[in-house]
């Protein structure tokens, strides 16, 4: 696979840890919001083949990149969709709904003029992302997102506030030392109250080498990004 990015639409480990967390089966049908330049929906193609994937990202310059990547990777059941979350919705219903969506509210920390929409909430809200999965999943549905650690009770309240019950948390930090860095959550809408925390990942061994895990989180052909 050729995967094309750009200045303003790259990725980074949390898109790949993201991936891995939802492993979606062969019949599910998925997308993923906020997609960037499709990186979520490539490495869950590539990985888990499942029955369709639609990213779906509001800028037409990433919806053009992954449209790239499709066409020329000749990617079956592979959609790019430039739309708004807020107003799109799945003409059928989903299994599972991914989301790498902005980690800071609008008026938080530093905001980069090329990647400003990407790290703030200036266009959507974790709200806004619940609403929207809630529109598309199945009874039983799964939404998978990753978020800063700090974030997480936003999280739970918006999706048990939007009928999505928040079911498996996984904690990823750096090593035993340090605090996590991210958080992995997933929901299914209709679900009853129960949750399951998972063993935290480390990303880095004693040595200053990226783990097991970590390593089998990488598909092969992300060493042909193209800008």
């Amino acid at each position: 696979m050729e995967l094309h990015i750009s200045a303003k639409h790259r990725f980074g480990t949390d898109a790949f840890l993201l991936a891995d967390f939802a492993a979606p089966r062969h019949k599910d049908s998925v997308a993923d919001l906020c997609s960037g330049c499709g990186i979520v929906a490539a490495v869950m193609y590539e990985r888990f083949r499942p029955k369709s994937v639609i990213a779906v990202e509001i800028d037409p310059e990433g919806t053009r990149l992954f449209d790239t990547t499709v066409q020329k990777s000749g990617l079956k059941n592979v959609t790019a969709v430039c739309a708004d979350l807020k107003e799109w919705k799945s003409e059928k219903e989903l299994d599972l709904i991914t989301c790498n969506p902005p980690y800071f509210s609008e008026s938080a920390g530093y905001k980069s003029e090329t990647a400003a929409n990407a790290r703030h909430e200036l266009l959507c809200s974790i709200e806004d992302l619940c609403a929207s999965a809630k529109r598309s999943l199945r009874f039983g549905g799964r939404l998978c997102l990753c978020n800063r650690p700090e974030r997480l009770c936003d999280i739970m309240c918006a999706m048990r506030g939007n009928g999505i019950e928040p079911k498996r948390v996984k904690f990823v930090s750096k090593n035993s030392d340090c605090a996590p860095w991210l958080v992995l959550v997933e929901g299914h809408k209709g679900g009853k109250p129960f949750m399951k925390v998972e063993k935290t990942m480390y990303t880095v061994t004693p040595d200053g080498q990226p783990t097991a895990e970590l390593k089998g989180c990488y598909p092969i052909f992300i060493e042909q990004a193209v800008k």
